[in-house]
C-alpha cells in the first residue's frame, strides 16, 4: 500500500482554535518550543511546511518565566538602532523587569523558520505579563505543558 501525503484543504486551514499557555514557572526554552509548535500548526494531522496551519496562542504570566543557572545575570539581549553608537545590551534580568513579555517573543521567534509564514506566525501569538487577558470571548482552550 503506498502511503500519500495530505495537504489541507482552505476550509481546514481556516479554523483556528485559541489556546492559553501558562508560563508560570517554566523555563524559556522549553514553554517556547511548545508555543512555537502550536502556532506553526505541528500539532495537528495535515501539516505541511508550506502552509499556514497554526493556532492563536496566548500565553500568560509572562513575568514569571524561569531560567536555570546564572542566566538572569548572564544571558545578554542586544540590539542596535542602525545608527553610529546605537549599539545596546541588557540582561536578563533587566528585560524582565523592563518588558517581561520580550523574553517569550524573542525566544519563540527564534524558533520559527526564517521564512515569509514567519510574520504571519507571530501575529497569532498574544503575550501578556499578569494572568489576566482580553480574549475570554474567543473561549480558549487551556494547552498544559509538562514539567515544573
Amino acid at each position: 500500500m503506498e502511503k500519500v501525503t495530505r495537504i489541507a484543504t482552505a476550509e481546514e486551514l481556516s479554523q483556528k482554535k485559541w489556546y492559553v499557555v501558562d508560563a508560570d514557572g517554566q523555563t524559556v526554552g522549553r514553554l517556547s518550543t511548545a508555543v512555537a509548535l502550536l502556532l506553526r500548526g505541528k500539532n495537528k494531522v495535515f501539516f505541511t511546511p508550506h502552509q499556514d496551519a497554526g493556532d492563536f496562542v496566548i500565553v500568560i504570566n509572562a513575568a514569571k518565566v524561569a531560567f536555570t543557572g546564572k542566566k538572569w545575570s548572564q544571558k545578554m539581549y542586544y540590539r542596535h538602532s542602525g545608527y553610529p553608537g546605537g549599539f545596546k545590551s541588557a540582561t536578563a534580568k533587566e528585560v524582565r523587569s523592563r518588558n517581561p513579555e520580550h523574553l517569550v517573543i524573542h525566544a519563540v521567534k527564534g524558533m520559527l523558520p526564517k521564512n515569509k509564514l514567519s510574520n504571519q506566525f507571530m501575529s497569532r501569538l498574544k503575550v501578556y505579563a499578569e494572568e489576566s487577558h482580553p480574549h475570554q470571548a474567543q473561549n480558549p482552550e487551556v494547552y498544559a505543558l509538562g514539567g515544573r
